[in-house]
């Protein structure tokens, strides 16, 4: 065993039930490694669990009572329960360690636990070719060893997410997902042939993958994604637009600006404050004051990541006759955290009783932008002291 020991066993414990062909006979067998009469057999098999109550508790009288329960599960419903069959491994093993008697007949009926990680990262590869369920379970295995460092797993990922077109979508987009764990150069030419299949149902999450990993030649292929039917695909191209940091997307992203969804509108807003730079600075700023979108408070973070440079052009907005721009340059103002908003904030908290279109105090909005700057200045404090 290694360090990962309860892994191992928990694993273990489920593939006890899994690998049987007769689950029924098998918890017979079970039941009988234990040592017990053949007559606390019978009745565990066929539910009489009161008369099991005349058989003394010794060390085998939990284990054997674990696998009648899975048993009368069997029985009943044809479910297996998890939950159950997950310890029985770790108390066969412990029980065969308290009685060496019984070690023998327990290590007949159940097998040998795994020896280690590679053994389940062998048997977690193996099961990716298995039922749905199976694969699911086997892809979150994979993903937590590859979080561990486990050099198999990362190999097993990285032929999942190598080609789209062999794996279940479920099973890829959860691959993808967490592909900063296992992700490198070998992947890039399997993800922009599935980032061009853009009827394929895991395309946005290709475009997150490829923009993850910083593969750069995906970009005019994710730009082209800004115009995809599926709102949610638009949404992950910004975001992966972003990530990339693609200052030739800042036209197309400034399109979504419009976009008819407005989880779109704001993360193509976020995307254009990380690429930063004139050009997207000019869009944002546009689109704040033609006030194109009456619930347009995702404007106000994204100009805000621009920093010092913007600040004072947002205090003079606070100026401005519509309460509506004063609100948004509150909010703005309040995520720079920067000492020359505070002022204005503070004066507009306190005398600014005008309400915007949507019925809302400009008060209020600079109450909210006060909150968010001392959030943000206190953090930053945090962060200094470590």
């Amino acid at each position: 065993m290694t360090d990962h020991r309860d892994a191992v066993l928990r694993l273990w414990g489920r593939q006890l039930y899994e690998r049987q062909s007769e689950p029924l006979a098998w918890a017979v067998s079970v039941l009988e490694a234990t040592g017990r009469p053949p007559t606390a057999v019978t009745a565990a098999m066929s539910g009489q669990l009161d008369a099991l109550a005349d058989f003394p508790s010794d060390r085998a009288w939990l284990l054997f009572r674990t696998v009648t329960k899975l048993a009368a599960n069997l029985r009943g419903d044809g479910c297996y329960d998890a939950d159950v069959g997950t310890r029985i491994g770790p108390l066969a093993l412990r029980l065969g360690e308290l009685e060496p008697p019984l070690a023998g007949p327990l290590g007949d009926a159940l097998g040998h636990p795994p020896d280690g990680p590679t053994s389940l990262v062998t048997v977690h590869a193996a099961e990716l070719s298995r039922n749905r369920t199976i694969r699911l379970r086997a892809i979150d295995g994979l993903l937590e060893w590859a979080e561990l460092g486990h050099s198999q797993a990362r190999a097993a990922l990285l032929e999942v997410a190598s080609d789209h077109r062999t794996q279940d979508v479920t099973v890829w987009t959860k691959a993808l997902n967490r592909v900063a764990l296992f992700g490198d150069a070998s992947l890039e030419s399997g993800l922009l042939r599935a980032l061009a299949d853009t009827g394929h149902r895991g395309v946005r999450w290709s475009a997150l993958a490829c923009a993850e990993l910083g593969f750069r030649r995906a970009a005019p292929l994710i730009t082209a994604l800004l115009e995809h039917p599926d709102p949610m695909v638009r949404e992950g191209a910004c975001e992966a637009l972003g990530l990339l940091e693609e200052h030739a997307a800042v036209p197309a992203l400034a399109a979504r600006l419009n976009d008819e969804t407005n989880w779109v509108r704001s993360r193509a807003a976020l995307a254009l404050g990380r690429i930063g730079g004139d050009g997207a600075l000019a869009v944002l700023w546009q689109a704040m004051t033609e006030r194109r979108n009456l619930k347009a408070s995702h404007l106000a973070p994204a100009i805000a990541a621009f920093g010092p440079p913007v600040v004072d052009d947002l205090i003079a907005l606070t100026t401005d006759p519509d309460p509506d721009l004063r609100a948004l340059a509150c909010r703005a103002l309040g995520s720079t955290a920067d000492d020359r908003a505070l002022p204005a904030l503070e004066h507009l908290a306190a005398h600014d009783l005008a309400r915007t279109t949507l019925g809302g105090l400009v008060a209020t909005a600079a109450k909210q932008g006060l909150r968010t700057a001392h959030r943000i200045r206190a953090h930053r404090i945090d962060l200094r002291g470590n």
